[in-house]
């Protein structure tokens, strides 16, 4: 979907998903800005943040939800009266999105884990070039092919979200 918000100085919400299986983390290179990064995009205005994820990383990787297990703290709210409770994402960030002055994201930035190749092939216009990457290969790749943030958020799944909170089975 393309930017809700265009007038400077307004955010769109926006949610991505760092996949990792057997020690490796996934990663695309996005059509636009030629860069690896982590498969995610809007929230639409018909969608909850979860629901966006699963869409996302459907037509970004061909991976389905059940087939997927999302970290989450071993200690959270799991059940409201009234209220659907979402997984925890690792991190909210905010960032000035590139090539667009002025123009802000706020993502929701999950973990998820599999063991499973993906059930289909990415959706018609995405980007097929999907790489995994270890973390010492998310450290040598050049700077010009990756965003900063994308190497420090890799990392902090690597050493910290993959030890420290446990896996649960996605699902809509």
């Amino acid at each position: 979907m393309a930017h809700i918000h265009t007038e400077p100085g307004q955010h769109d919400l926006t949610v991505s998903a760092f996949i990792v299986r057997d020690g490796r983390l996934l990663l695309h290179r996005h059509k636009r800005m030629g860069v690896l990064m982590q498969p995610g995009g809007h929230v639409e205005l018909a969608e909850d943040p979860w629901q966006a994820l699963a869409h996302e990383i459907a037509e970004e990787t061909g991976y389905r939800l059940s087939q997927l297990h999302v970290l989450q703290p071993r200690e959270r709210l799991c059940k409201l009266s009234g209220a659907r409770v979402h997984p925890y994402p690792i991190c909210v960030t905010t960032h000035e999105v590139t090539g667009l002055p002025g123009h802000f994201h706020t993502d929701l930035v999950y973990a998820l884990t599999t063991e499973e190749e993906p059930h289909e092939a990415p959706a018609p216009g995405e980007s097929s070039a999907l790489v995994w990457v270890s973390r010492a290969e998310l450290m040598d790749l050049p700077p010009e092919d990756v965003f900063t943030n994308v190497r420090e958020i890799g990392c902090y799944v690597f050493d910290t979200v993959l030890v420290e909170w446990e896996p649960i089975r996605a699902r809509r």
